[in-house]
């Protein structure tokens, strides 16, 4: 068998082709033929004819093999773009993306090849392959793409895997700084009605803020499992976000401290707030820590 330039799987699907639009093109030629036959059975009855009826018989003759012929060119389009849509529909699926070169099919060297084939081989391939069941189509270099989609599914799970570890993590640092927040708001709550300061209510105010923040924060990652990877920025955002916040709270509560300590330098309830004030700090500085590990170097 001679060489057609693929491997004997896609070389028998031409052949198949081949025999196909070889009986399609028989047929018109048949019907082509019957015309002319229909034409010397039901005109040339007589023996002598005018240059009119000469003219009308031929012009007769040409419409019905003109509409013949075009019938075929068009069926024959046709038949070649779906034979190109299920190439296209297999490619697609394993995300290959197929092109054409039309100027080839112009080649009068290729198109040698290809009569040479059909008068050679194909007898005798198509001979070989009469007893075969009709293949369906398969996937073009099928290993190659299976074997980078199934790592890049291994891909993303691992990545999936990371994200969900990551989650947890997080919402359990989330809980913590949740409850940590309770406390030192209920803290500045008893501090507030001990001492009747309006500054101690917009403290509160921040704490409660920042646990909104926090709340938001927990609900960005818990979304961040339904995303792709670009949800990360987002992430790393909110958490300098919180940050800011937690830095301008600190900040904030310095002052608060500093101004209760002129009040009540001489009083009990002074020697309590600030203890509580110290151990807020601490606890904001280890959520700062926290915060850190969590966001990239600035």
């Amino acid at each position: 068998m001679a060489e057609f330039g693929c491997n004997e799987h896609h070389q028998s699907e031409v052949i198949n082709y081949m025999r196909f639009a070889r009986s399609k093109r028989l047929l018109r030629l048949k019907t082509v033929d019957s015309c002319f036959e229909e034409l010397k059975d039901s005109r040339l009855v007589e023996e002598t004819f005018t240059v009119d009826e000469v003219r009308d018989m031929m012009d007769g003759l040409h419409a019905v093999v003109r509409g013949e012929v075009e019938m075929e060119l068009i069926n024959t389009a046709h038949t070649n773009v779906l034979l190109l849509r299920q190439l296209f529909s297999q490619a697609e699926k394993f995300y290959l993306r197929l092109q054409t070169d039309i100027s080839e099919l112009e080649n009068r060297e290729q198109l040698e090849q290809v009569a040479e084939f059909e008068k050679t081989d194909f007898k005798v391939s198509a001979k070989m392959n009469q007893d075969c069941s009709k293949p369906k189509l398969a996937p073009l270099n099928e290993g190659g793409v299976s074997e980078l989609l199934n790592k890049e599914i291994a891909k993303l799970q691992e990545e999936n895997d990371t994200l969900k570890a990551k989650l947890r993590t997080l919402e359990s640092q989330a809980m913590n700084v949740l409850d940590e927040k309770t406390k030192a708001q209920r803290a500045l709550k008893d501090l507030q009605k001990v001492q009747g300061d309006q500054q101690l209510t917009a403290q509160s105010k921040e704490i409660s803020c920042l646990e909104d923040t926090v709340a938001a924060l927990k609900e960005d990652y818990e979304h961040s499992l339904t995303v792709n990877a670009a949800s990360q920025k987002d992430l790393q955002e909110n958490l300098v976000s919180a940050k800011h916040e937690l830095l301008r709270v600190q900040e904030q509560l310095a002052l608060a401290e500093k101004e209760l300590d002129k009040k009540f330098q001489q009083t009990a309830a002074y020697r309590n707030m600030k203890e509580i004030l110290t151990k807020k700090n601490e606890q904001i500085k280890e959520i700062r820590k926290r915060l850190q590990r969590y966001e990239p170097n600035e």
